[in-house]
């Protein structure tokens, strides 16, 4: 089960570093998303649809998740996600 993040403005799916490399789409993520440790936060308008796909197309399925809220997320303030540093 993961994590979709949200605050008032925005929204991410905390998912580990392990499934993004899994799947291969580790280059496909843009630097909107975010890193802390061995966590992904996939921007929900433009990363979210690849893990999905990915997720549908190698997998034949797509993930469950809780969601979360929280009015002054800290993901803004981590690391932007950088694939070359996986």
């Amino acid at each position: 089960m993961l994590t979709f993040h949200t605050d008032p403005g925005h929204g991410w799916l905390e998912v580990p570093v392990n499934m993004i490399k899994l799947l291969g789409i580790a280059d496909k993520i843009s630097e909107f998303s975010y890193r802390r440790a061995d966590k992904v936060y996939l921007e929900e308008d433009c990363d979210l649809p690849v893990f999905l796909e990915a997720m549908r197309n190698q997998l034949g399925s797509t993930p469950t998740w809780i969601e979360r809220f929280t009015e002054n997320t800290p993901i803004r303030t981590y690391a932007r996600y950088m694939y070359w540093t996986l």
